[in-house]
């Protein structure tokens, strides 16, 4: 039981760690044009030698950007909130119950983390000055990706696991 106890509580700090990077770090759009500095972009900045705010990110036109910006953020709060309600729970709850609460904080995160994802994907040209538009996508959108099935996995598992001796 130690072991499970263990490998649940080193996947979701791997689910949390990931949300950071992908929050944080600076590769969601990478753009490469031919003779020039490859020009990183994320959630706010968009980075060369030098960052720059993304144009317009603060005006209503860019609700869906602020709206992705959000929900990893909220995500990756989620997410750690989630592990402490666990320790608690942990120690708390008596044996043979569920960790319920956990388990609705973590699907939540994955919920925010599905839905700002995938706001990206369907608006990250917009908000990208026509020069920005041909690029590919980065590092942290997909890890922005994989910690969604990490942190749906790990709800999941919260609601299947009972405390045991």
């Amino acid at each position: 039981m130690l072991i499970i106890l263990a490998f649940i509580i080193l996947f979701h700090l791997a689910a949390t760690v990931l949300l950071f990077v992908a929050t944080i770090h600076n590769v969601w759009w990478v753009v490469s044009p031919p003779g020039m500095e490859v020009i990183y972009s994320d959630l706010w900045y968009s980075c060369n030698s030098t960052c720059f705010p993304l144009a317009g990110s603060h005006t209503r036109d860019a609700a869906y950007l602020q709206a992705v910006q959000a929900t990893m953020i909220l995500a990756t709060i989620l997410c750690v909130v989630s592990l402490f309600v666990f320790i608690l729970q942990l120690f708390k709850i008596k044996q043979g119950e569920r960790f319920i609460f956990t388990a609705i904080i973590q699907l939540l995160a994955s919920l925010c983390v599905m839905i700002g994802a995938s706001i990206y994907t369907a608006e990250n040209k917009s908000f990208h000055t026509p020069s920005l538009q041909e690029g590919s996508y980065g590092s942290s959108y997909i890890l922005a990706w994989i910690s969604f099935p990490m942190t749906l996995a790990s709800g999941l598992m919260y609601l299947v696991l009972r405390k045991r001796k």
